[in-house]
């Protein structure tokens, strides 16, 4: 286990049942990096990852 898992177990226990749209994560993600600039670039490759998972051209 990751030392991670442990913020998204928190997440999935509490959060797991809401359904939000993409553009609340999106604003969401937007405010993290604002109030955290260090992570600019991690959330930018989750949010790259994320938009793509479905393309076939990175496989």
């Amino acid at each position: 286990m990751y030392f991670t898992d442990r913020g998204i177990e928190e997440l999935e226990n509490r959060r797991g049942e809401e359904e939000v749209p993409l553009s609340w994560v999106a604003e969401r993600l937007r405010e993290f990096v604002d109030l955290n600039p260090d992570f600019e670039v991690p959330v930018d490759r989750l949010a790259t990852w994320l938009a793509r998972l479905d393309d076939e051209d990175d496989e």
